[in-house]
């Protein structure tokens, strides 16, 4: 198995040098795409539609969680980086920490399966994101093929684990609406106030 994913970090990663063209947006997908889902979760959180906080708060959930497994596994089957063990294409700086499972990959699909679980048009155009980040990844030598398939595999189930949860359980949603109810009931005291201010 891990021959076979050494062959195609091989193939992928040799990308870099006969297909430089691409670099420069392979570099901006695994450095700063990132903050893209970033800038979404803001940009849902605040766009007036039905529904669009509750998947934010499950998206949050599901991230911190999946990360927190992510770190786990980490300890428990630790794997040097490509650019450690190999001399490989390696056009982004990065620590010398563990390779599996990524944790870009399983942050970006975690919050694009959230989106797509609850708007199926804008999900569809995030996950072809997050698939994006996860190549570029093995593409500028700083993650296997596997690292970013578990991450993929890691972020993909929780979010649907996350969502079940606040199905099955009426307490999870319970709270969860609670949290968003008093996040709202703040935010429109400040937006009362702020009124107010400009009024006088």
């Amino acid at each position: 198995m891990l021959n076979l994913d050494y062959g195609v970090f091989q193939i992928i990663n040799h990308l870099a040098v006969s297909e430089q063209f691409l670099n420069p947006l392979m570099i901006f997908l695994a450095e700063k795409a990132q903050y893209l889902f970033f800038a979404a979760i803001i940009f849902y959180w605040f766009y007036p539609k039905a529904g669009n906080r509750k998947m934010i708060v499950e998206a949050i959930l599901a991230a911190c969680i999946a990360l927190s497994i992510n770190g786990e596994i980490g300890h428990l089957f630790y794997r040097s980086r490509p650019f450690v063990t190999h001399h490989v294409n390696w056009l982004i700086p990065h620590d010398k920490n563990a390779s599996f499972p990524s944790d870009h990959a399983t942050a970006a699909f975690v919050i694009a399966t959230a989106i797509w679980i609850w708007i199926k048009r804008d999900g569809w155009i995030w996950l072809i994101l997050a698939a994006g980040i996860a190549l570029s990844r093995v593409w500028t030598g700083v993650h296997y093929p596997l690292d970013v398939t578990a991450g993929m595999i890691v972020g993909v189930s929780i979010a649907f684990a996350i969502h079940y949860l606040f199905i099955r359980f009426e307490k999870m949603t319970k709270f969860r609406d609670y949290i968003i109810g008093v996040y709202e009931s703040v935010e429109g005291n400040i937006l009362k106030k702020t009124n107010m201010l400009k009024k006088r």
